[in-house]
């Protein structure tokens, strides 16, 4: 969806800044600004300012600012597409969607109504439970039994639904309207007739919030011995379990201010930890950890740690959190795993050993590449060759998961060592195995069928005898030559400038009968091993400057945009029109979608100012980027240290004629000259 810049430009001329920040901040005047404790680090006074002339908000401590939008994407979670609609939705603006047709627009807004409507059911659900919960002794004294206060109580909403088939009936003013069987609050039995009746009954309540504190589900727990303990909301349109956490609208602040987010199996685990001192916890929802689970909390946090039981089912879900982790294991981020011991969960730890027996345990937790090694070992004698040899094919899927970087290449020589072979020769040995997957995959995919295309009318027929024609070429009168193998006519140059015959780089035909092409189009005899006329030359590619090969690599590899920094993103955003224009975009487009394929930006890019640019750069010879990832990554990362070098130059080109008026330019300059020998070490440095 690309939503035009002058609606957002627009979108921010109605919204308040100020309003949209009190939602989630505790604002109070101060001078021409409001002013609130940070939500983006901890801090004890406030150094937040919110500025309703300038529509912009500043932490002096951390340096966070922005506007609503991206108050919205780095606060709440949002993508840039939901944070527009969510402040367009609050000032009646609908977000222009042109770019879709009408049918598509009709089912989007039935969509969003849906989900609003699911929504709000689920909300008065919540309440109705809340106020049950206040009228209940039998489940307040259970969560005073667990030592949850009445203020943890508030915080996660917590509730109780009384015994009873039809509870819910009180709440809603018809219990047979479908919303209800479709929220998950009720179920049909249409072997009884389509009777109906709650989903929870005698159960403590956990309301599951999204990341914009809107109700999509509920976990409920008996208070007796009744099967299945925890019981969850069914999937529906507003709730995925593999893609929702418990807890974590109400632990973001928290999870910024720890600098790490834990990750527990259950409600009751979440409330606890928040109970103890540790409101930085959330769950997953019954299921195992997913990719979308992780990259969910990555969004808040660079640092991850999975805490399970030391018993076999915690080591079992800790080895799905690991699968579900590798593939956003990048250098610049912490993922561990805790175990406790078999007879310990969180809150019975802390209870038996205290807060700060638990925190050490965190800190010393078990680092992902750790846990990948002893995953891949377990069951492995590594004194035997047998055993080094299973662990290795136990740790090719594991390691082949990574992103590329600096871990990916030590664990691989970690791994080598382990089997007793150098990386080279493991790397090579992986490798074959991938490729043999990848014939065995291709062996047993089913038959693609192709439907030739039809000949022209002058072609001959390649249904007749080679006699019958005796290889004869076409007289220039029959027209272009056709060659069935590729289906081009009159190209001899082929696909690029290269021989249609036999494929690239081939120089001779398949079919010879001792004759060969001259000018006139006739056959003539010529010597087996006389050289073919030589082949025509490939127009020259334009020169390529460095800010059009880093185009070229970020609309190849998006995800490259992620291992960034700020000030990489600055120099980018600052070229020249339209390469600045271009690379801002495509930030816009990888905070909105994550990382797309080139195909995919491409169609976004019609009719848009820099389309003439990326294309011009993924088009040709040039724009081939096939090559180890790691290798792109260092080419980029040089090409970005050499345009910041020559940045550099031009600033101290300025600075020199300063020095006279201002002495302090000298200090200016020796700091950049400082910056520019860092930076050319870097450049320096062999791939």
């Amino acid at each position: 969806m690309t939503i035009p810049q002058s609606f957002i430009q627009e979108l921010l001329t109605r919204v308040d800044v100020v309003d949209i920040v009190g939602r989630y901040v505790q604002l109070k005047k101060g001078g021409a600004n409001f002013m609130g404790l940070c939500p983006f680090h901890g801090e004890k006074s406030p150094s937040f300012s919110v500025s309703p002339a300038k529509q912009f908000y500043h932490c002096f401590g951390c340096g966070k600012n922005g506007n609503a939008i991206s108050f919205l994407m780095d606060h709440a979670g949002m993508g840039f597409v939901e944070a527009v609609q969510d402040l367009a939705q609050s000032v009646g603006l609908q977000v222009p969607d042109d770019d879709i047709s009408p049918h598509e627009k009709e089912r989007a807004a039935a969509a969003r109504q849906k989900q609003a409507t699911l929504n709000d059911v689920l909300e008065k659900a919540a309440d109705a439970y809340r106020r049950h919960l206040r009228e209940s002794q039998r489940a307040i004294g259970y969560f005073k039994g667990r030592g949850v206060s009445g203020a943890v109580a508030k915080r996660y909403g917590l509730g109780y639904a009384p015994e009873g088939w039809r509870s819910l009936a009180s709440v809603f003013p018809s219990y047979d309207d479908p919303l209800l069987e479709e929220s998950g609050l009720v179920i049909v039995n249409d072997e009884d007739g389509g009777k109906r009746y709650d989903r929870f009954r005698d159960r403590v309540m956990f309301p599951i919030r999204n990341v914009k504190g809107e109700h999509i589900g509920f976990g409920g727990r008996v208070l007796g011995d009744d099967k299945p303990k925890y019981l969850n909301s069914p999937e529906t349109p507003v709730f995925h379990k593999g893609r929702e956490l418990y807890g974590l609208f109400e632990a973001r602040t928290a999870i910024r201010e720890a600098g790490y987010a834990l990750v527990t199996e259950g409600y009751m685990d979440v409330v606890a930890l928040a109970q103890l001192g540790f409101p930085n916890a959330v769950a997953t929802l019954g299921t195992a950890c997913t990719p979308e689970h992780v990259q969910k909390l990555l969004r808040f946090t660079d640092a991850v740690v999975f805490s399970f039981d030391g018993d076999n089912a915690g080591r079992r879900a800790a080895r799905k959190a690991l699968d579900g982790a590798l593939p956003h294991a990048t250098d610049t981020r912490s993922i561990k795993f805790l175990f406790l011991p078999a007879e310990h969960d969180p809150d019975s730890f802390i209870r038996d050993h205290g807060t700060d027996a638990f925190a050490r345990h965190v800190g010393d937790a078990m680092p992902l590449s750790r846990f990948l090694v002893e995953s891949a070992s377990e069951g492995c004698d590594l004194a035997t060759a047998e055993g080094r040899a299973h662990m290795a094919s136990n740790a090719r899927p594991l390691w082949t998961a990574l992103p590329d970087g600096v871990l990916k290449r030590q664990l691989l020589g970690e791994l080598a060592e382990l089997t007793q072979l150098n990386a080279r020769d493991l790397s090579d040995l992986w490798g074959q195995a991938a490729a043999r997957d990848g014939l065995r995959a291709a062996h047993h995919a089913p038959p693609q069928r192709h439907q030739p295309r039809p000949a022209p009318d002058d072609a001959p027929s390649w249904d007749a005898p080679p006699e019958a024609d005796g290889w004869q070429p076409h007289s220039e009168s029959a027209g272009p030559a056709y060659d069935p193998g590729y289906g081009s006519y009159g190209n001899q140059g082929g696909y690029g400038g290269q021989s249609s015959y036999g494929g690239p780089g081939s120089s001779k035909p398949p079919f010879r009968k001792g004759g060969d092409w001259k000018s006139g189009g006739n056959w003539k005899k010529r010597d087996k091993d006389a050289p073919w006329p030589p082949q025509p030359r490939l127009p020259r590619t334009p020169a390529m400057g460095r800010a059009d090969h880093a185009a070229r690599l970020l609309l190849s590899h998006m995800a490259f945009l992620e291992e960034l920094t700020h000030e990489d993103h600055t120099t980018l955003s600052a070229q020249p029109a339209p390469h600045g224009p271009l690379f801002a975009w495509l930030e816009a487009q990888f905070h909105e979608h994550g990382p797309l394929a080139w195909a995919v930006l491409r169609e976004s890019l019609r009719d848009h100012e820099c389309e003439a640019l990326a294309v011009k750069v993924m088009t040709g010879s040039h724009a081939q980027t096939e090559g180890e990832l790691h290798e792109l990554r260092l080419e980029l990362r040089d090409l970005l240290s050499r345009m910041q070098i020559e940045d550099i130059k031009e600033q101290q080109k300025v600075l020199v004629l300063q020095v006279a008026q201002d002495p302090s330019a000298l200090e200016r300059y020796r700091a950049l000259a400082e910056k520019r020998k860092e930076l050319e070490q870097i450049a320096l440095k062999p791939a």
